[in-house]
């Protein structure tokens, strides 16, 4: 992976939320034994590449973006949001926390990180019925994304549409958490909008 960088601290600080994925995620890979190599999909300031580098069982791990920010602790490898530009089922793990929801079409994102892991896929996203469920998402959204200069276009998960997809495709589920429990005081009731999975590819 790439080395930090050498203007930010050596350790970022994870947030209660994303310490609270961060653990899930940890839970999730202890079972797998080692994995060579895996793609951290839409990086950003690359908190989960550093950190599941540091602490799960990860040989080496592929940052990949659109952008690469201002401040961020990896150089993530840059691509232009379409198609990605590796082989077929050349990584172990293709993972991705909270980032589907961001891109332009969803669907053809998780398909393509489909295509790209031999093993295994992890994520960490949302899923929404009715207006009530989209409306608190976005305004999630924005009070977590808009100081970052990052865009909420508003594409949730629709009634588990992307994991139904998935399931579909030969991927079984090997760990899940629903609700996830990212939140904690008064934003808990948003906690039934948050999810994470894990799956394998049982298709050869």
């Amino acid at each position: 992976m790439a080395a930090s960088h050498t203007d930010r601290p050596l350790r970022p600080a994870a947030g209660a939320y994303r310490g609270r994925i961060l653990d899930e995620a940890l839970q999730a890979l202890a079972p797998l034994g080692e994995l060579p190599r895996a793609l951290d999909f839409g990086s950003g300031d690359g908190f989960f590449a550093l950190e599941l580098a540091r602490q799960a069982r990860i040989g080496h791990i592929t940052p990949v973006d659109v952008v690469q920010r201002e401040h961020s602790w990896v150089q993530p490898e840059l691509y232009a949001g379409d198609r990605l530009p590796f082989e077929d089922r050349s990584f172990d793990l293709v993972y991705a926390m909270d980032v589907l929801h961001h891109c332009p079409d969803p669907p053809a994102a998780l398909a393509d990180m489909a295509r790209c892991t031999a093993r295994y896929l992890m994520l960490k996203d949302h899923n929404q019925r009715g207006w009530l469920g989209a409306w608190t998402l976005a305004v999630l959204d924005e009070l977590g994304n808009r100081r970052f200069g990052i865009p909420s276009p508003y594409r949730y998960q629709h009634d588990w549409s992307w994991v139904r997809w998935l399931e579909s495709q030969g991927f079984a589920r090997r760990h899940w958490r629903h609700p996830m429990l990212c939140h904690r005081g008064p934003l808990a009731v948003t906690n039934r909008l948050q999810f994470f999975g894990l799956w394998e590819r049982t298709h050869a």
